[in-house]
C-alpha cells in the first residue's frame, strides 16, 4: 500500500488525527470506494486487499483507520466506547472525513465496503444518508449481539493477557492497548448485549451486499439474513471454508464478487445529476 496520509478532525472535544491512504486509481474523477476496518483493524491490516479490489473493479481506494487505531489518535488512558460507539463512528467520523478530504458525496457518491464493525457503521452510515452512498459491500457485519461474538471476544481477551496477541498487534497500531481494549471492553460490556440495528437499517436504499463466511466464529449466518429480511434488495453471499475474514480466507472469491457486484451496478445507474441535497454534515461531537 501507499504512504499514510494524515488528516486533523475536531471530534469528542479534542483535535484528532485520522491515518489515511489512497489505493488504486489515480484519477481524482473515479468512483470511490471508502473502506471500514474491523473491530482489531487499521489501514495496515488491510494488506492488499483494498489495492486489489480497486484494481480489478476500477475504483479509487480510501481506506482510513479510526480514531484509537492504526496511527490515528489513541483513546485517552480514561476513554472507554460507549454503547453507540459505532453510531458516533458511522454519524459523526465518517461524514466529517469525507468533508474533511473534499470528498463531494452529493454529486459522487461513494461506495461503502466494511468488515466486521466496519459493516456495522457502513450500514449506519448508508441508512443515514441514502442519498449519498453509491452502494455498501458488508462483510461479516453485525446487526445484533449473538453469544458466539461473545464468546468469541472473551477468547480474544484472555489471548491478549496470556499470549503474544499484544506484540502482534503492535505492527499495525501505535498503541495496541488503546486498540484492543476499546473493542474488547465494551463488547464484554453488560449494556453492550442489548445493542440491536435491526430497526435501522431498513432505511438503506441503495445496492448492498452482505458476505460472511460460513465458519465466521463472531456470528452466524442470522447477521447477514437478518439485513436481507430488512433490506429485500440486499443481495447476499455466504462462503464456504471461510471464517470472520472473508478477504483472508476466500480472497479470490471476495475479489470477484465485489468487483462484478460494483461493475454491475455502475454499468446500471444513471448519470449523476447536481443533487439538490446539502452535503453530509458530520453530527457534532460529544
Amino acid at each position: 500500500m501507499s504512504e499514510s496520509r494524515f488528516v486533523e478532525l475536531d471530534w469528542n472535544g479534542r483535535t484528532t488525527r485520522i491515518e489515511y491512504q489512497w489505493v488504486g486509481s489515480e484519477n481524482p474523477a473515479a468512483t470511490t470506494m471508502v473502506f471500514l476496518h474491523e473491530g482489531l483493524g487499521s489501514v495496515a491490516m488491510w494488506r492488499a486487499f483494498p489495492r486489489q479490489l480497486c484494481d480489478a473493479a476500477g475504483l479509487r481506494g480510501l481506506v482510513y483507520s479510526r480514531p484509537g487505531y492504526g496511527r490515528s489518535t489513541p483513546r485517552q488512558p480514561d476513554e472507554a466506547w460507549r454503547p453507540d460507539f459505532m453510531h458516533r463512528q458511522a454519524l459523526e467520523v465518517l461524514p466529517a472525513l469525507l468533508q474533511a478530504l473534499d470528498i463531494d458525496t452529493a454529486s459522487h457518491p461513494p461506495w461503502l465496503l466494511g468488515h466486521s464493525d466496519g459493516g456495522s457503521i457502513a450500514l449506519l452510515h448508508a441508512a443515514r444518508y441514502a442519498p449519498h452512498v453509491a452502494g455498501a459491500v458488508v462483510v461479516a457485519p453485525h446487526i445484533l449481539v449473538e453469544d458466539i461474538s461473545v464468546d468469541s471476544i472473551q477468547k480474544a481477551r484472555q489471548a491478549y493477557l496470556t499470549t503474544d496477541l499484544r506484540t502482534r498487534l503492535a505492527r499495525y497500531h501505535d498503541d495496541p492497548d488503546s486498540a484492543f481494549w476499546g473493542w474488547n471492553d465494551i463488547w464484554l460490556h453488560p449494556a453492550f448485549r442489548d445493542w440491536n440495528i435491526e430497526a435501522e437499517i431498513g432505511d438503506i436504499a441503495c445496492p448492498l451486499l452482505a458476505v460472511q463466511g460460513l465458519d465466521d466464529e463472531y456470528g452466524t449466518l442470522e447477521q447477514i439474513r437478518g439485513i436481507a429480511r430488512r433490506v429485500p434488495h440486499a443481495q447476499l453471499l455466504e462462503l464456504p471454508a471461510c471464517g470472520h475474514s472473508p478477504h483472508r480466507d476466500q480472497p479470490e472469491a471476495l475479489l470477484d464478487a465485489v468487483s462484478a457486484f460494483v461493475r454491475g451496478h455502475r454499468a446500471a445507474a444513471p448519470q449523476p445529476e447536481p443533487a439538490a441535497d446539502p452535503p453530509i454534515t458530520p453530527a457534532p461531537g460529544r
